[in-house]
């Protein structure tokens, strides 16, 4: 058995991240163009017709602004919650040739030799659920856009082998910086994403046991450093910042793997 996972960019201006095991390979979230999508899943050793279909979070532009558009040109299945294609709908981002697969926010399901664990989570989106996907060996924990850490959440991230986890700000460098009152307190809010020090303590209160691959995700370029990101997980970690992964804007990260 074994699961491998790659991601294409993570950060305000598109998240795309690839899951693999067995003979499937699944998207979760497609916020990038889709040549810039295809340009970069080249650069991982991989084509759409690769994919089995695209796993969405929920409605806002980096997560699942070109979800359609890509799943269009591929004929690819797109799984998400009745509240998202309700927003995506609403904004006329939905496609009547594409498969839209409606999920629940709690209820497992196969996509291919994938299980798929969705799970609840508070952001300012109608329906968004975050995932934890698995070959039925080995478990990868995937969490962004979320507010504040729930015991739900901490009880399904719990035991995970890899974990991509939110560090979206610095509280000091958010407070500091040029945004406008209203946008910093959406962003620091209940429903808004997780700060360097949450996500630090989110970590240290899961089962960490069989942590191989822990990597900090949707960065703000503008309102956190990488060295601070890194060096709050390897608090948590009890581990030195360099084993900390980054998953970055531009590059993503590469392919690293469960066995």
């Amino acid at each position: 058995m074994s699961l491998r996972f790659a991601s294409l960019g993570s950060g305000s201006k598109g998240n795309c991240l690839v899951v693999e095991a067995g003979g499937t390979r699944l998207l979760l979230d497609c916020g990038l163009a889709p040549r810039e999508t295809e340009r970069r899943l080249a650069r991982i050793g991989l084509a759409p017709a690769d994919l089995a279909g695209i796993l969405v979070t929920h409605e806002h532009d980096d997560h699942a602004g070109q979800a359609y558009p890509f799943a269009a040109q591929h004929r690819l299945p797109v799984w998400m919650t009745c509240g998202t294609r309700a927003a995506l709908a609403e904004s006329r981002r939905l496609a009547d040739e594409v498969e839209t697969r409606t999920i629940e926010g709690r209820a497992c399901f196969a996509a291919g030799d994938i299980e798929v664990q969705p799970y609840t989570v508070p952001h300012d989106a109608r329906e968004p659920v975050q995932f934890v996907l698995s070959d039925g060996a080995f478990r990868l924990g995937v969490l962004t856009d979320i507010g504040a850490t729930t015991a739900h959440v901490e009880a399904t991230l719990s035991s995970c082998d890899a974990l991509v986890l939110e560090c979206n700000h610095d509280l000091d460098l958010l407070w500091a910086g040029d945004y406008p009152k209203w946008l910093k307190e959406r962003i620091a809010g209940p429903f808004g994403h997780l700060d360097n020090g949450t996500s630090r303590r989110l970590l240290a209160s899961l089962d960490r046991s069989r942590l191989r691959h822990v990597v900090a995700a949707h960065l703000s370029q503008r309102n956190n450093r990488p060295e601070l990101a890194r060096a709050a997980l390897a608090a948590a970690m009890g581990c030195e910042p360099a084993w900390i992964g980054l998953a970055t804007q531009e590059e993503g990260f590469g392919w690293r793997e469960l066995r």
